[in-house]
Formats: structure tokens, C-alpha cells, sequence
């Protein structure tokens, strides 16, 4: 039986599963829109499995795997076996963030290996904002 708790933060397979589901999603170009609209729900129902913050029943997830045409298991995948499931659907929700999957996808592209480490060392000195008055400080 699960331990009742005051935290109400969605379990990490929760998010996991969601993070998931969302990736497939990108993947085939939906909207949120388009993938509620396939399964008879809202797009905010879609964007709360998706964080996590709703779960989803198995009944759900099998409507939601045929509009993703993938199978329950392509999206479920290990969650279980995950020895520390919260390191891992939180590097599984990075890739949620804007633009971090086509960087991965393109990163990724990229054969030589001393060019993926400049790429590397970019991000590395962007995220320090070692290089923020050089690229971008009119973004701010």
C-alpha cells in the first residue's frame, strides 16, 4: 500500500510516464490539441499527464499509445526497473524544454568528436554566463 504524505508533488514515474508521452507527441508533430482531440479529452488533460500532475489509468494510456502509434511499452518502457527514478525523469524533463530535443537531435548529427566537444563547451560556458555579453545579451 502506498504511504499517504502532506506532499502533493507528482510521483516521479508520474512524471516520467508524462515526459513520455510528451517526447512521442513532439516527435510526430502533434499539438496537444491534436492529441486530446484523438483521445476525447481537453488539451489541458493531455498537458496535465504530460507534467505529471494527473495520473494516467491504464485504459487512458492504451487510447493514448494507439494515437501515438506506438504501444504501451514504448512508453512505459523500464519506468519500473528504474533504480532512482527521480534522477532519471529528471533528465527525462529536460528534454521537455524548449528546443532541447532538436539541440539533441542535431548534437547528435554532429560526427566529429572535437566538434561535439565545442558544442559541449558552449553550453557548458552559456549555462555559467561565462559568454552571455558575447551571444544573445540583448535576449536578456
Amino acid at each position: 500500500m502506498a504511504n499517504i504524505t502532506e506532499d502533493t508533488s507528482p510521483h516521479p514515474l508520474d512524471i516520467a510516464l508524462g515526459s513520455r508521452i510528451r517526447l512521442r507527441r513532439r516527435e510526430l508533430g502533434l499539438s496537444q490539441e491534436q492529441l486530446a482531440k484523438q483521445i476525447g479529452i481537453t488539451f489541458q488533460q493531455v498537458q496535465k499527464y504530460e507534467h505529471g500532475a494527473n495520473r494516467v489509468s491504464f485504459s487512458r494510456l492504451v487510447e493514448i499509445a494507439q494515437a501515438l502509434s506506438c504501444g504501451v511499452m514504448d512508453l512505459v518502457g523500464d519506468l519500473d526497473k528504474s533504480q532512482d527514478s527521480s534522477l532519471f525523469s529528471h533528465h527525462i524533463a529536460r528534454l521537455n524544454e524548449p528546443g532541447a530535443a532538436e539541440l539533441l537531435e542535431a548534437y547528435s548529427a554532429i560526427k566529429s568528436p572535437k566538434h561535439r566537444r565545442a558544442i559541449l563547451n558552449l553550453a557548458k560556458q552559456l549555462a555559467e554566463g561565462k559568454i552571455s555579453a558575447m551571444v544573445g545579451a540583448d535576449e536578456e
